[in-house]
């Protein structure tokens, strides 16, 4: 029989219903999964003589959902602050990693990506870059949950010449992680102004036959629009309607430039829209409307973006960015409040990427991806609601611990799973080689 565990703390926020604070609750967790949420005494008289961890001023809730990043891409923080998107790609960006990329940049920046996100309380990560069989092996390797992309772009780079060998490594990828319990895949061109009308009819194709969500920047600058009409005649996203891809589940990353008939087309797709706040602030492209997205029913995530264009993965800042944000381009203070904030970080990502069934609330029966976020220093006090204080005061050193499939992989803010001081070395033999190459 699978080991049990019973966590408890001074509330437990289990996501579902929304807003819902349990005081003086535990999760009990057995094996890899979540097989009761109920009081602290009542766990502890149906469990008795079982492994418990009590913690007294904390929050217990679903690990966060980072519902897009580019992990590797943490090697290049910093790289080319303070510049409009299109001049950062062409001009910092993708020369920097024309000179860098290999299977060893990808292991090493993936290796302090999760290890960022992992002490930042993510317990799940939607990634989309290139070598992505070297970022499966360090999911694999840390214990994280890590949903990748199989990239596709219609030019080539270090990891594929031809769009023919991008899908011939994406399907490798797949025959040699599929059915692994922490692995799972999106298809993912990377944005329409890179990959061309049969392209993504393939995709779509590929998207359906392994049922898994297609994974694409789209909308993300006022240019890549005028650019589109301009050539094409059509703004992107009528174009993906037209070849289908609104047709089933996609992960729509930045969405800054909708208009009024985009907005009431949305509802009536299986489309999420993945909110990246700092990074498009960072890149000055737009503002996404969260509020207005939400309130018509469409599943809005969130993700941090790159470390390239955000400088961290701190999901706890992306989370209160993105509600502030939502207030000021709605004119309305009520807009994303705390607990839907809370929602978008957790519950909402994992909707986005087809996992809702599997993680994302504290429910028994689904895989026990959960963290502990202390708010018993001075600067959370008086703690009058979990919810206000999580999204609006605390920062990522409030994480203490996390568990994946119920294994713990941050304990007391020590990482079980990556040594520290090593990481720090591998990474700084890096940090000379970009410096060198930028």
């Amino acid at each position: 029989m699978p080991e049990t565990l019973i966590l408890s703390a001074r509330w437990v926020l289990p996501m579902a219903p929304r807003g819902a604070a349990l005081a003086d609750h535990a999760v009990v967790l057995q094996g890899d999964r979540i097989v009761a949420v109920l009081p602290r005494d009542a766990a502890l008289a149906r469990y008795p003589g079982t492994e418990q961890r009590h913690l007294p001023s904390h929050a217990l809730l679903p690990g966060f959902v980072n519902a897009h990043t580019h992990a590797a891409m943490t090697l290049l923080r910093g790289v080319g602050s303070d510049l409009p998107l299109m001049d950062w790609l062409h001009n910092h960006v993708w020369p920097a990693e024309a000179r860098l990329l290999s299977p060893e940049f990808v292991q090493a920046g993936s290796l302090l990506a999760v290890a960022e996100m992992i002490r930042g309380g993510t317990t799940c990560f939607s990634d989309m870059y290139l070598f992505p069989e070297d970022t499966a092996r360090v999911v694999e390797e840390t214990g994280m949950r890590g949903v990748l992309g199989l990239t596709v772009i219609d030019f080539p780079t270090p990891w594929a010449a031809t769009t023919r060998e991008y899908f011939s490594k994406g399907a490798d990828l797949v025959a040699a992680w599929q059915g692994h319990e922490r692995i799972g895949f999106t298809v993912a061109p990377h944005a329409p102004y890179t990959v061309g009308d049969e392209s993504l009819v393939e995709i779509r194709g590929r998207a359906e036959a392994l049922a898994v969500p297609v994974h694409m920047h789209v909308h993300e600058t006022a240019h890549e629009v005028a650019t589109a009409l301009a050539e094409q005649g059509e703004r992107p996203l009528e174009r993906l309607g037209r070849l289908g891809l609104l047709e089933r589940p996609l992960a729509a990353v930045h969405m800054t430039q909708l208009d009024e008939r985009e907005l009431e087309r949305l509802p009536a797709t299986p489309v999420s829209v993945v909110h990246c706040p700092e990074s498009n602030l960072k890149l000055a492209s737009g503002f996404c409307p969260v509020q207005q997205l939400l309130s018509s029913g469409v599943n809005v995530a969130l993700g941090t973006d790159g470390v390239a264009s955000n400088n961290d993965l701190d999901m706890l800042g992306e989370m209160r960015t993105a509600a502030l944000l939502a207030k000021g381009v709605s004119g309305d203070a009520a807009a994303v409040a705390a607990p839907q904030a809370l929602e978008m970080a957790t519950l909402n990502g994992a909707r986005a990427l087809g996992l809702e069934e599997r993680i994302g609330s504290l429910e028994p029966g689904k895989l026990a991806d959960l963290i502990a976020i202390d708010l018993g220093d001075l600067e959370y006090q008086p703690a009058h609601d979990p919810h206000t204080q999580i999204v609006y005061a605390a920062t990522r050193h409030a994480v203490t611990d996390v568990y994946v499939g119920g294994r713990a992989l941050l304990r007391d803010r020590e990482l079980l799973t990556l040594d520290l001081d090593e990481l720090k070395r591998l990474v700084e033999t890096w940090r000379e080689r970009v410096h060198g190459a930028h």
